[in-house]
This record gives structure tokens, C-alpha cells and sequence, in this order.
């Protein structure tokens, strides 16, 4: 009876050493897809490496691409029920940024990102350029905006003869229903951007520009905005 019992014993203690062992060493490319980050828009030419640290080339988060960087799980998270997934490129460069993926119970997301996000043409014909990061969190509840924070600074593509936009405009990060709002404001309060993101990557984007000089109203004709009353407004929508 007593061998029986050593026997099991060790049977149990090699399937727990290999069940370590398999967590381990589980590739980063395997924890990815196990965590579902795919529903964020979670995309990548080649994942390297193991779960704790491994390597994602050309991350691109919807149409957003993120470039290379280093990722790990971080193990803290994982004691609160929430796969964080851990990111960054500090290099000292105009394009270094830091943070996290997360998936927990119900929520996915993104915490602490720092740094910017090239947009290329994402919301064209909007001129928004990229995106400037400071500590913004994110994430859904289901098919809810669940939580937003952290400040985010618009640099744009081009500029409009009449307008100075060189600083860019800039707002906090808020939920609106069930969307992600992006509220941004020039300098002079004069220049608004409103972007908001569903759960689904669907997006609407809204530039409104108050003036009453009619040469750069029609300028900004001629770029595809519609005057209302006293501003000039263009709205674009699509899937990220």
C-alpha cells in the first residue's frame, strides 16, 4: 500500500515539474493567442521567444503600427486574474514607447502607455499624423468603454494656410457610453478634434474648426470640410 501511494505521489509531483516546465518555457506566440488579444486587433509579422521574454516584430495594434518591441507576462498580474502582457522600445528615440496589453475576466485593454503612435493615413482624410501617449489606460468591459485615463496629444500631417497647429492639439482620455473618447483641443480652443473607438474598431472621427475668414474657409473647403454656421467641419468613420 505504501508503494502505491510513493508511486502516485511521484506521479503527481512529474506532472506538476511538467506542467512548470510547459509554463516555462510556453513561446510568446502560443500565450498571445491563448490570451485572445487578437479581439483588440492584435496583430504581428513574427513573435519570438518565451512568454516570460520574448520579442514581437512589427506589432500593429488595428491599423496602428506599434514597430518591434520586447514584450513579457508579467507574473504579479497574473495573481490579480489578468494576463498583462508587458511591451517596450527604449532607445532613446523620437519613436520609443512603453506599456501593456491586458486581459483579465470580461476586460481587455491597454495600461501605462507611454510614447507615439504613428498613424500613417488611418484617419484619412482627417491630417492626424500619429498620436502622442502619456500614461493612458484603457479598456472594455464586454462591449463597454469600462475605464479611460492619461493624456494624449495629436500631431498633425499637414498644416492649412491660416492655421497654426505646430503644437498640435491635446485632451484627456475619456469613456463616452460605449466608446473610447479622445477629446482634443488646439492652443487657442479654437481647433477640435473628437475621436471615438468602439470595442468593434469601429471609429468615428470629427475635426471642427471655428472661423469667420471666408479664404480659409475656403481652403478648408477644398480639403473636404462643410461649413456650419460659423466653423468648418469634416467627419470620417471606418473600422481600425
Amino acid at each position: 500500500m505504501m508503494g502505491l501511494s510513493l508511486s502516485r505521489r511521484m506521479r503527481i509531483i512529474l506532472l506538476i515539474m511538467l506542467a512548470l516546465g510547459l509554463l516555462l518555457f510556453l513561446p510568446m506566440r502560443v500565450a498571445l493567442g491563448l490570451a485572445g488579444l487578437e479581439r483588440l486587433g492584435v496583430a504581428a509579422r513574427e513573435v519570438r521567444g518565451t512568454v516570460w521574454s520574448g520579442r514581437i516584430d512589427q506589432l500593429m495594434l488595428g491599423n496602428m503600427p506599434l514597430g518591434s518591441v520586447r514584450a513579457g507576462l508579467s507574473p504579479v498580474s497574473l495573481l490579480a486574474g489578468r494576463a498583462r502582457f508587458d511591451i517596450g522600445r527604449t532607445k532613446g528615440l523620437a519613436d520609443d514607447v512603453q506599456g501593456a496589453l491586458t486581459v483579465g475576466f470580461g476586460r481587455i485593454g491597454v495600461d501605462d502607455v507611454t510614447g507615439a503612435v504613428p498613424l500613417g493615413r488611418t484617419f484619412a482624410p482627417l491630417p492626424v499624423g500619429s498620436l502622442m501617449l502619456e500614461d493612458v489606460s484603457a479598456y472594455y468591459a464586454g462591449d463597454r468603454c469600462g475605464h479611460a485615463k492619461g493624456r494624449v496629444r495629436a500631431r498633425m500631417a499637414g498644416q492649412f494656410p491660416g492655421l497654426n497647429l505646430t503644437q498640435g492639439l491635446s485632451g484627456v482620455v475619456v469613456c463616452d457610453g460605449d466608446a473610447l473618447l479622445l477629446p482634443l483641443v488646439s492652443q487657442s480652443g479654437m481647433e477640435k478634434i473628437s475621436l471615438r473607438i468602439w470595442r468593434s474598431g469601429r471609429y468615428t472621427a470629427e475635426m471642427r474648426i471655428e472661423t469667420a475668414d471666408p479664404a480659409l474657409a475656403a481652403t478648408l473647403g477644398q480639403a473636404g470640410f462643410a461649413g456650419v454656421g460659423n466653423a468648418q467641419l469634416l467627419k470620417v468613420e471606418g473600422t481600425l
